[in-house]
């Protein structure tokens, strides 16, 4: 029988984006070992509510404190490596990875690799406003991948923004959020993105390829998809 490595997911942020992670690596793991094949994963998830309270409240030294303790709590329960299943968290990705031995699996890096195999230089960012406007996210796509990251104007970021936060996170994906989406991200086309990444791992839950006249890069399905590849790389011991 094929082994496969321990997966840590740092979940929680929301609940509804990391079932959908633990849905997917399920599925590209039975997909490709066959039968009644599943992922040997590992998941911390935190109560939502209290780290949108310290994102909102600038408390980004409390938060990362609590994902300091939670990717502990993975890495003494025998996982291999860990995934932070939300991109805004990656805000502190470097001081999380530096608390423990096991690897951060980063949800940049196979997106970006995706985007460089279609030859794409110009991408548009959809997210957060901690994502869409601070450095650690754009920064990566831009100086460890070479990219072209346009955000959103103002007014479009705060409605992607408030649209996660009213919406996505609590499991709702309105006809008329998915219309507003699919008008931000036309403007970002406008202005010369040649495909968009769902830069929220929520936002999967509301716009569709169909939703884009350019490709759209879904961070929750390519992270999901790269941990598989990590794990079905790995040796684990056996029982």
């Amino acid at each position: 029988m094929s082994q496969q490595g321990v997966i840590g997911l740092i979940g929680g942020m929301s609940w509804e984006s990391s079932a959908e992670y633990y849905r997917i690596i399920n599925q590209v793991v039975r997909s490709r070992l066959g039968g009644l094949r599943s992922a040997r994963c590992l998941m911390w998830s935190f109560d939502f509510g209290e780290i949108e309270a310290l994102q909102h409240a600038g408390r980004w030294d409390d938060a990362t404190a609590l994902m300091i303790d939670a990717v502990k709590r993975l890495e003494r329960g025998g996982a291999n490596f860990f995934l932070i299943c939300t991109n805004t968290m990656h805000r502190m990705a470097d001081q999380v990875q530096s608390a423990v031995h096991i690897p951060l699996l980063h949800i940049v890096d196979p997106t970006a690799e995706r985007i460089k195999a279609q030859d794409i230089k110009r991408i548009g960012l959809l997210g957060t406003a901690f994502t869409m406007e601070q450095e650690f996210y754009k920064g990566r796509l831009q100086h460890r991948f070479g990219l072209d990251v346009l955000i959103p104007e103002a007014d479009d970021r705060a409605t992607v923004h408030r649209i996660i936060y009213d919406e996505l996170v609590q499991g709702r994906a309105e006809p008329t959020s998915r219309s507003a989406y699919r008008a931000v991200i036309a403007r970002l086309v406008e202005r010369g993105a040649e495909a968009i990444i769902l830069g929220c791992t929520e936002i999967m839950l509301l716009v569709k390829p169909e939703d884009s006249p350019v490709p759209l890069f879904d961070t929750t399905g390519i992270h999901a998809e790269a941990a598989v590849d990590r794990a079905l790389s790995l040796v684990s011991v056996t029982d």
